[in-house]
């Protein structure tokens, strides 16, 4: 190719607002907030922007009820509450909507914790290093310590830790 081709192709206009926007829709759900921090450089004004937001909630494709929903559903069964709720704060959802997802999550987390463990590490810890080990995995996923240091006093009985919840 030569100069001139190349200036030709590298001036081909890339896909509208709307476009990109519907692109990003199609792999998965976006709340609105993040959805405007994505396009906010593809943007001409933050006017247009809004009004493409404003129309694309009014049709449904941007819920944020919908946005958070989705995010719990993929990461709530490999993290604890704390790391899930940090997600939802750092995508820009509303605190009331944060509020009901986490109350959601406190529900389920206890069982989630040991089936998370249990992915992890095919055995209870044999020795301090290993509870220590398994106690920082667990940490490190968002669960809370008052929750760990309960299944750990579980697994101190393996028979009482494969029959029982906590």
């Amino acid at each position: 190719m030569d100069a001139a081709a190349n200036d030709s192709a590298s001036s081909k206009p890339g896909p509208s607002l709307k476009g990109r926007a519907l692109r990003l829709l199609a792999t998965r759900d976006y709340g609105r907030v993040e959805l405007e921090r994505k396009l906010g450089s593809y943007a001409d004004s933050p006017q247009a922007l809004q009004a493409l937001l404003d129309d694309l909630q009014i049709k449904g494709f941007v819920s944020d009820e919908r946005a958070a929903a989705s995010l719990l559903n993929r990461r709530a069964n490999k993290l604890g509450a704390a790391r899930v709720i940090g997600e939802l704060r750092q995508k820009g959802f509303a605190a009331d909507l944060i509020a009901s997802q986490a109350d959601i999550l406190r529900e389920s987390e206890e069982s989630r914790i040991k089936s998370v463990l249990l992915s992890k590490f095919s055995a209870p810890p044999s020795s301090p290093s290993e509870k220590a080990k398994q106690m920082r995995f667990l940490a490190s996923r968002g669960f809370s310590s008052s929750l760990i240091s309960r299944l750990m006093r579980q697994l101190g009985n393996p028979e009482k830790f494969e029959e029982s919840s906590l």
